[in-house]
Parts: C-alpha cells; sequence; structure tokens
C-alpha cells in the first residue's frame, strides 16, 4: 500500500478560490479522520510564483505543475475566469497532459473542465460544468457530450463537476470511493454539506439564458410568450403569430434556440413559476393556473422532469424566508 495518496489541485490567476479550497477541505478532514493510507494534498500552479483568486486571495503554490515527480494519485483542476487566458498556453497544456497521463484519476470542477479538453483528456466522454458554462464548452469542444444538469459526472477515470460548491460534491465521492460512504459522510457532516446532494443543478440555474433566438420574429414571440403564460400557446397559435407555417415554425424555432416550441413554453412558464414560488407566498394551484399548468400536478410533473423536484419542496428550499438572515 502506497504511503500517502498524493491530490494534486491546480491553480492560476483567476481561479475562483472555492474551487481550490473546497476540494483541499475534503481531503484534509478525511485525513483528519485516521485514515490509512493519508491523503497529501499539494496545489500547484502554471509556474511556482504565488497567483491571485478572483477574489482577491494570493495563494503560493507548492510548486509548478510541470515541476512533479512520480505519479499523482488524483488531479483535480479548479476552475474559474481566469482558466480561458491559460488555454492561450501550450507548455501548461502539454504538462496538465503529462500528469494526468501518471494519475490514477483525473477531475475538474467547474470551468477547470476547459484545460482537460483543450488537452484533449475528454473526447468522447460524458461531462458537466458550471451550468452557465455549458453551451460554450459544447461548442468549443463537438466531441464532447455535454450534460448541464448533474452535480458531477464519472465517466471512467475522469470527473467534471459543476461550479463552485459541486467541487465538494465531487471530493466526497472520491473519498467514498477510496474508503467507503461511512466515512464520506463523517466528513460530509463535519463540513454540515448533503453528502449526495438531492436533485441536479438545473434547480440553480436559469434555463432561458442560452436559449434567445436571433431572428427578430422569433425573438418577438419569445417576448410575446413569456407576458401570456396562462393563455394557449400551442405551435399553431405561435406560428400564427410569426407568420408561418406549424411546420415551418417549430423547424427555424429548434434552430435557432436548440429547443421544440413545446419545451421552451414548459422552461418559461418552469422559470415564471420558480420566480413565484420563491418570491411570494401564493399558493401553488394559483401558481399553476397563472402559469399555464392548469393544474398543479401538471406543473409537479414539468418540475420532476426539469428540476427533479417538486414545487412545493422548491418552494422550501429557495423561498426568501426559508432561510432568514440570523442577526449577530
Amino acid at each position: 500500500m502506497a504511503a500517502e495518496r498524493r491530490i494534486v489541485v491546480l491553480g492560476y490567476n483567476g481561479v475562483q478560490s472555492l474551487d481550490v479550497f473546497g476540494p483541499v477541505e475534503v481531503f484534509d478532514v478525511a485525513t483528519r479522520h485516521g485514515i490509512t493510507p493519508p491523503y497529501k494534498v499539494e496545489v500547484v500552479a502554471p509556474t511556482a510564483e504565488p497567483f491571485v483568486t478572483t477574489s482577491g486571495v494570493t495563494i503560493t503554490p507548492t510548486r509548478a505543475l510541470a515541476d512533479g515527480r512520480g505519479a499523482a494519485d488524483t488531479l483535480i483542476v479548479a476552475g474559474g475566469e481566469g482558466v480561458y487566458d491559460q488555454l492561450q498556453h501550450p507548455d501548461l497544456v502539454d504538462a496538465l497532459r503529462r500528469t494526468a497521463g501518471r494519475a490514477r484519476r483525473v477531475a475538474s470542477v467547474c470551468s477547470g473542465v476547459f484545460l482537460l479538453a483543450e488537452a484533449g483528456l475528454l473526447d468522447g466522454r460524458r461531462v458537466t460544468t458550471h451550468w452557465a458554462r455549458c453551451g460554450r464548452l459544447a461548442r468549443s469542444y463537438p466531441n464532447l457530450d455535454v450534460d448541464p444538469d448533474p452535480i458531477f459526472i464519472r465517466d471512467g477515470d475522469v470527473y467534471t463537476s459543476a461550479g463552485v460548491t459541486a467541487g465538494i460534491d465531487l471530493c466526497l465521492a472520491l473519498v467514498e470511493a477510496d474508503h467507503g460512504r461511512d466515512l464520506a459522510l463523517a466528513v460530509a457532516r463535519h463540513l454540515v454539506v448533503f453528502l449526495k446532494r438531492p436533485g441536479g443543478q438545473a434547480q440553480f440555474s436559469s434555463h432561458l439564458s442560452t436559449q434567445l433566438a436571433e431572428r427578430d420574429v422569433l425573438a418577438d414571440v419569445q417576448g410575446w410568450i413569456a407576458d401570456h403564460l396562462d393563455e394557449d400557446l400551442s405551435v399553431a397559435r405561435l406560428a400564427a403569430r410569426a407568420a408561418m407555417s406549424p411546420r415551418h415554425f417549430a423547424r427555424v424555432f429548434r434552430a435557432e434556440t436548440g429547443v421544440t416550441p413545446a419545451r421552451f413554453v414548459e422552461h418559461a412558464r418552469i422559470e415564471e413559476a420558480r420566480r413565484r414560488l420563491e418570491d411570494s407566498s401564493i399558493g401553488i394551484e394559483e401558481i399553476a393556473h397563472g402559469c399555464g399548468f392548469g393544474t398543479p400536478e401538471t406543473m409537479r410533473r414539468a418540475f420532476l422532469r426539469s428540476l427533479w423536484v417538486g414545487p412545493s419542496e422548491y418552494r422550501q428550499r429557495f423561498h426568501a424566508s426559508a432561510n432568514p438572515a440570523v442577526g449577530l
């Protein structure tokens, strides 16, 4: 048995600090439970010089990524706005590729997935990232199977996660794989987080942000939908508003937005229902009628399809009064 499991976390200027510190804390807490072999975490960077996170925290790395000797057990690439600058440095991408080739498993947090993709480590794999970055990832690397909903995904020996705190979820899964559920649960309890978070990241995302049409006539229809959610929004009626045949309208709408008209309407209704659940005390039946679902059961099924949670549970998690501020 190895004397220790080396965990290498790659950071850089413009990294999200929690993408680094979240994984570090998970492995540190696990080690403090007396596991054998213990984890040894190293924070590395493109050079041995200190780097600055997006929140202004300066981190001094253990070493430069390229200076590593021997194999790492786990390589984790943190994310952040600075990742896009790092893609322009072939020496870093080459060092990442070499390090990954010697590691037992490779992982990314949030937009760190872009560096793994640039290094050619994800071709043909199912991956995820922060919901707001999934569209860009899919466009930049068409050989990837990008799934925008999971908190994290394992595909063989490669793990990718959604944004920020999802790095903690991912690393808890790594600890569970190494040492079992009991230890992972103990670490989760210590950090006051779920061992397995209920639902996917869709419940935190804004579905419509990447589905806006460029054609004026279609954009007008989309805006009209948002103002008439409680009305008949069939393809026939929407096509008539766009002065197109239903078949042609459905085809061009999907080509521009990536979803069918019916799916877009459902997303729009869900978004408005979410807003009302979060910001008001209106009854669920009234929200269902006002948003065009007709019945609470229809709205519940739509929520479960898209968010993995029903309206009542969603309100419990996200209503403004669900987590009142506590004075100090």
